[in-house]
């Protein structure tokens, strides 16, 4: 089964420094990863969160309502529950409880045995100046890569 979805949150890089990453089963409904797989999917503005039994929800992420369903279809911005082992959600509770981290999920992907995965991170807020710093060297990266092509030429 080949499938080219992979929904990426390419503001979570900008606003966060990404301190560590894992891969995460996700679990869906049936008419949602029928949306997923036709890439209707947003994570743009949605975040991670641990409930009180300890376990890790990704919240505010969008999934479209699929289009060929009947009235059992599901919500489009309901919480969906991540699927990781123990020692990393215990790690990552420790670490978010303890200093004011937040986990943001980066890419959202189908693999290659056709099950949902989403790559999470835990990350810590960039503040303003860390943010014209990226920009910056983004900037001159380009600018870098238009000398050595126009001297390659």
């Amino acid at each position: 089964m080949k499938n080219n979805v992979n929904i990426k949150n390419k503001r979570a890089r900008f606003e966060y420094e990404i301190l560590d990453t894992y891969i995460a089963g996700i679990v869906l409904a049936g008419t949602e990863i029928k949306s997923l797989r036709n890439s209707k999917a947003s994570i743009a503005e949605s975040f991670c969160e641990f409930n009180e039994k300890g376990e890790l929800f990704v919240i505010n992420m969008t999934i479209e309502e699929y289009t060929h369903a009947s009235h059992f279809n599901h919500r489009p911005k309901s919480e969906r529950k991540l699927l990781l082992n123990k020692q990393e959600l215990r790690k990552w509770h420790k670490a978010v409880k303890n200093s004011g981290n937040t986990i943001v999920p980066l890419r959202l992907f189908i693999n290659d045995r056709g099950l949902a995965k989403m790559e999470v991170a835990l990350a810590k807020g960039k503040k303003l100046y860390d943010k014209r710093d990226t920009l910056k060297d983004r900037d001159n990266k380009r600018d870098l890569d238009r000398v050595k092509k126009a001297f390659n030429n």
